[in-house]
């Protein structure tokens, strides 16, 4: 594990406990082992608190800490890596661990450029290893139907939608608190609705000839940072799909992190996607449980959880449990990687690895529309603090993959120079 933040306990580490109890199996396989041996952090603190609480639990790991903490964790014999740091130093701790020759698994958004996605996915290519990324609202239940009807045509031609998801002020005043100067919430989880409308909506499966065509940005700042500062509240972020029949599909994600810590859930968070013959519409919060326990919620315990990503059960065979479609992307890939290196004959290595890459919910090479956004978002929102507001990102514009154009006839500005 490089980074063992607030994402580790409430994924990683329920998925490593539960693979102690029992290994990946399939036929292919057979039964495959999974052991988290060590973790690489800047101060050890966080692992040397799982060292203490977890005994029994999972066996004892290497617990590095420090500017070389990922280089000696690599060097201790690792088969994959997971990258569960901030954002921002994904790029670095995926790019070395590539390098190393070991499979990589890294926490959305992959990267902040389209120029470090290249590196990855090259580098990934010439070791032949799997590059991933988690982006676990695609394993909900609700967004996998919502899949399934436009894949098989019940639901045909989407023409816009809403979505929204609003983190506690928790968040940005304390959980990330170290590092979210000059950062947006868009960065941080707009990537999860950004990935669920390109891969719903555009795949070759669904509809050949999607294409990304244009992206917008604005935000509000003063709360998490100065008013006139590069650190924002909140963000709406526009974008701009083009189909086959050259009929636009315009989508509005809005994002921010200075949401009441006493809401009665932990996020709020929506959708509504309208189509040429139906609507769709979801709420991720409410999903027909409430609930209230006296001087208990609704901070320890929300009044609209969400018991489909991430709960701890009692079953009724009287075990203990803790699972979700949160835990359950993380454990695809776990799945993924064995079925590379155990799923058969040696010499067919490059045939497995190449099926595993193919999936295209999770794998780096598929994340082009995702990061461009992602890429757009971060220089729309830079100019809008440079008091350029009103911009717009055009794709795979005459001058380059990514283009920013000003409404003043300022010269435009190309972000990414290849094509996306």
């Amino acid at each position: 594990m490089a980074g063992l933040g607030m994402i580790f306990e409430e994924t990683y580490l329920p998925a490593f406990i539960d693979l102690r109890k029992a290994p990946l199996y399939s036929r292919e396989t057979g039964p495959v082992e999974v052991q988290w041996t060590a973790a690489a952090t800047r101060t050890g603190a966080r692992g040397q608190k799982y060292l203490a609480q977890l005994p029994g639990a999972l066996p004892t790991f290497t617990n590095h800490h420090g500017p070389q903490a990922l280089d000696e964790m690599l060097k201790q014999g690792v088969h994959l890596v997971c990258v569960a740091t901030p954002d921002d130093r994904h790029f670095q701790a995926a790019k070395k661990s590539l390098e190393a020759g070991k499979h990589v698994l890294i926490e959305k958004p992959s990267v902040l450029k389209l120029e470090q996605l290249d590196v990855l996915v090259e580098t990934a290519r010439k070791n032949c290893v799997l590059a991933k990324v988690v982006y676990h609202k695609l394993a909900d239940p609700d967004h996998k139907k919502l899949r399934t009807h436009y894949a098989d045509g019940v639901l045909k031609h989407v023409n816009n939608g809403f979505c929204s998801l609003l983190e506690p002020k928790q968040i940005s005043g304390q959980q990330f608190a170290e590092w979210i100067q000059g950062r947006n919430p868009g960065t941080y989880v707009a990537v999860h609705y950004i990935k669920l409308i390109d891969f719903s909506f555009g795949p070759s499966s669904c509809q050949p000839g999607w294409k990304l065509w244009r992206i917008g940005a604005t935000g509000q700042r003063g709360l998490v940072g100065k008013p006139d500062g590069k650190t924002w509240d909140s963000c709406q972020l526009q974008v701009t799909y083009l189909h086959p029949d050259n009929r636009e599909a315009t989508f509005d994600i809005h994002t921010s992190w200075v949401n009441p810590d006493n809401f009665p859930g932990y996020v709020e968070q929506e959708v509504q996607f309208r189509f040429d013959n139906g609507i769709w519409n979801a709420h991720q919060r409410k999903r027909g449980v409430e609930m209230a326990v006296e001087d208990r919620s609704p901070h320890e315990i929300k009044n609209t959880p969400n018991h489909h990503y991430n709960g701890d059960f009692l079953e009724p065979w009287g075990a203990r449990s803790r699972r979700g479609y949160g835990i359950e992307i993380i454990r695809k890939f776990f799945e993924e990687v064995a079925q590379v290196e155990f799923g058969g004959e040696k010499k067919d290595r490059e045939t497995r690895l190449k099926a595993m890459s193919d999936l295209h919910y999770n794998d780096l090479s598929a994340d082009r529309n995702t990061v461009a956004i992602v890429q757009a978002l971060e220089a729309l929102l830079e100019e809008h603090a440079g008091e350029n507001p009103g911009c717009q990102v055009f794709v795979n514009d005459p001058l380059g993959g990514l283009v920013l154009r000003s409404p003043g006839g300022k010269p435009p500005r190309v972000l990414y120079s290849g094509t996306v």
